[in-house]
């Protein structure tokens, strides 16, 4: 079985959290105050849209396909010639 010689990671963060600790009793001591606000929504309001369309950015639509009238006209106008 393999042991490692490294510290679980709480027991290496533990002076970082007794750090903190002390640091806040201190900050409550002199008088400070620890405010609850609401947290932050995940995702951020999407900017709104222009109401002005420029026509260079229009997307150009693809043109409907010919008919079956026009498939024929076309097939005669070829076997004319």
């Amino acid at each position: 079985m393999y042991v490692s010689n490294h510290l679980s990671l709480v027991e290496q963060h533990r002076q970082d959290a007794v750090s903190i600790s002390e640091r806040t009793a201190q900050f409550l001591a002199s008088g400070g105050a620890v405010a609850q606000v609401p947290s932050m929504s995940g995702n951020p309001v999407p900017p709104k849209r222009a109401t002005k369309l420029d026509p260079e950015t229009i997307l150009k639509r693809r043109k409907p396909p010919i008919t079956r009238a026009e498939r024929n006209a076309l097939r005669k106008l070829a076997e004319a010639l």
